[in-house]
């Protein structure tokens, strides 16, 4: 399979180098309108996970200066659209049209109906179509879902996700064209929520937004009836300095499971007393995505670990979340 990455910002440029790991797929082509990203000099790149400080050997790689090019080119079978998340859906479906496959990094779209007529379009297309919502193979959390298998209803479950505001980018820092920090972050959490419970009949959200300061967080309590809170919670907090992090802290009737962002294992603490510690294998998660993405093409083989619709739902959510906070913690129905 040949692929062509859109965009060389952070994600695009942790893509083109996680494909090298992939076997079976050539990186055939990069779009950007950044000459000296596209000869191979992404160290200059940050993100909120830090500097890529990459120099990548691009010179068996066709460039492209527009996604058009792109999508025009005979020699690529895939795209891998890492623009920003307001060209997500438009490129997306030019790209499907185009006969070509499709990953596009997450959210799937800015709103709804944008990502419902994406994920129509490609169940009609005969091509492969997956966001990039890379929780969705991070050890602790493939574990978590695991765990939760036998461990009887759920009581609790707090997520969490924060970082500093991007100075890095600009286009990130425009709610018109990222959906604003909440959105952007927590979208990864809505979705594994999603994944593991499907859509929460209600929410009801609080918080606080000042995009000028670098501030944009949010508070959310998911409801899904007869199962316990789950709480959705994090965002920006000013900007430079803040640390990227993550956690959750999960309580079934069986056990309560907990994780925070960096740690080797993820700690169990049972009902009887006990508790385990479960090491995780030492994974490079984008290298997992754009693998089991290429072998879902390979197979012709829709991806059920990270569908489209619920993909779709995420945004969805994720809407409704910043609907309740802006009307002041009202609960909100997740009727789509």
């Amino acid at each position: 399979m040949k692929v062509a990455v859109l965009g060389l910002g952070f994600m695009g440029a942790t893509h083109a180098g996680a494909w090298r790991q992939v076997p079976g797929v050539t990186l055939a082509a990069v779009m950007s309108s950044d000459e000296r990203k596209l000869a191979g000099d992404l160290t200059a790149i940050e993100g909120n996970l830090g500097n890529s400080g990459e120099l990548l050997d691009f010179a068996s790689v066709t460039k492209h200066r527009t996604a058009e090019a792109a999508l025009a080119d005979p020699d690529v079978d895939a795209i891998d659209i890492c623009l920003p998340t307001d060209l997500h859906s438009s490129i997306a479906m030019a790209a499907l049209q185009a006969g070509k496959h499709v990953l596009v990094e997450k959210p799937i779209a800015l709103s709804y109906a944008d990502a419902e007529v994406l994920v129509r379009l490609a169940a009609t297309s005969g091509k492969i179509l997956m966001a990039g919502q890379v929780l969705r193979f991070s050890p602790a959390y493939s574990l978590l879902r695991e765990l939760l298998k036998t461990a009887g209803p759920l009581r609790s479950a707090f997520f969490r996700r924060r970082c500093a505001a991007p100075g890095w980018s600009r286009w990130l820092a425009d709610p018109l064209r990222s959906g604003g920090g909440a959105f952007d972050l927590l979208i990864h959490d809505a979705d594994f929520c999603i994944s593991l419970w499907g859509m929460p009949r209600s929410v009801r959200a609080s918080g606080f937004e000042d995009t000028a300061s670098g501030i944009d967080i949010i508070h959310a309590d998911l409801e899904y009836p007869g199962m316990g809170p789950v709480i959705v919670t994090g965002g920006w907090h000013h900007p430079k300095s803040y640390p990227f992090s993550m956690e959750f802290t999960v309580t079934a009737k069986q056990a309560t499971y907990e994780w925070p962002f960096g740690a080797p294992e993820l700690r169990e603490y049972r009902l009887d007393g006990s508790s385990a510690s479960h090491v995780l294998p030492a994974t490079d998660v984008f290298a997992a995505e754009l693998n089991y993405f290429a072998d879902c093409v390979r197979h012709n083989r829709q991806p059920d670990l990270c569908p489209p619709k619920e993909s779709a739902q995420a945004v969805a959510l994720m809407r409704f979340m910043l609907e309740s906070r802006a009307r002041k913690g009202e609960s909100v129905l997740c009727q789509i």
